[in-house]
């Protein structure tokens, strides 16, 4: 397998009216392209850097097993392109990051994604498949207007937002995927950090299928209600909703929400009475998003929003 992936860096809306002006990624999304690939492949992977970056830039993959993950052979200075080859040789759902000095920093400015390596047999079949990635943002304030990356804060573990899939919102109202009622889904969630550990949850749903810390090689979990992801990790969590209605994503550190924490995923379909029935007159049968986050009000923003997979996941490669 051959890819070939850019980096820049750029500008973009992270919440209602706050423009970040540190926002790097890998082809000009936060979080990066994922990558899907089978057990045994060779991936050959080509990296450029946009002639007009002030950074040099590299990759280390959680799934190559050589030196750094292959960052030093993907050291690439502003305009130029370097070419790793890396087998793939165990599954799992891997990280890969920029670690050009400082490394947290790039990390914090958006220079993350994630790798699915299946079995070499491949994944059972599943209705739905989304791309989730939880970080964490560091600016001076939540104020509108242009920000760039704050560097006490972040020493201090302490985001001014805390998001999915790069901005606050980009998984509420008009950006949330669709679902069928009775459809079964999967979800290949990410935790890019830099700093905090996720209390991945879903609102209203209880995990069929939990593979823990991103390993797909052992039998998963059953019947779990939340799960912790630790900072450059990550979990695939699978479930079939049996009624309809909007059903919110959240780390259930729930004080985060007033950060932009939230996500959401739609169900749509009948309302199910045997599943779930309001009794009460006058009681709405599920909460907005706008209640649950408090501050944010959940304005759609300008944002990466979550890549259904068919194939290709995020414009990455995939087989």
């Amino acid at each position: 397998m051959v890819v070939h992936w850019s980096i820049k860096e750029s500008q973009a809306e992270i919440a209602p009216g706050v423009i970040y002006d540190d926002f790097w990624g890998f082809e000009g999304k936060v979080p990066g392209p994922m990558l899907r690939v089978r057990e045994g492949d060779l991936v050959e992977v080509h990296l450029t850097n946009d002639l007009r970056s002030l950074h040099s830039h590299n990759i280390d993959f959680h799934f190559v097993m050589g030196p750094g993950g292959g960052a030093s052979a993907l050291k690439v200075a502003p305009g130029k392109e370097a070419v790793l080859e890396a087998r793939a040789l165990f599954p799992g759902f891997f990280m890969f990051h920029c670690a050009a000095p400082d490394i947290p920093t790039h990390i914090s400015n958006g220079m993350y994604g994630f790798v699915l390596v299946e079995p070499a047999d491949g994944l059972p079949q599943v209705d739905k498949e989304f791309y989730v990635v939880q970080s964490e943002i560091y600016t001076k304030d939540g104020d509108p207007g242009h920000k760039n990356f704050d560097y006490d804060r972040a020493e201090k573990a302490d985001p001014q937002f805390i998001v999915f899939n790069g901005a606050v919102g980009s998984l509420l109202k008009d950006r949330a995927p669709h679902v069928a009622e009775d459809q079964s889904v999967r979800l290949y969630v990410g935790n890019a950090g830099p700093n905090l550990i996720s209390s991945f949850h879903m609102i209203g749903e209880i995990f069929d299928n939990v593979y823990r810390e991103g390993d797909i090689i052992s039998p998963p979990a059953h019947g779990l209600q939340t799960t912790l992801i630790p900072a450059g990790g990550s979990v695939v969590v699978e479930f079939t909703p049996h009624d309809s209605g909007t059903f919110l994503l959240v780390d259930h550190s729930i004080f985060r929400l007033h950060h932009g924490a939230a996500g959401s995923i739609v169900v749509d379909g009948p309302q199910n009475a045997e599943i779930f029935e309001p009794m009460t007159d006058g009681n709405h049968a599920e909460m907005s998003a706008d209640e649950h986050l408090g501050i944010w009000q959940a304005e759609t923003v300008q944002s990466a929003s979550a890549h259904p997979l068919s194939g290709k996941a995020g414009g990455s490669s995939s087989q």
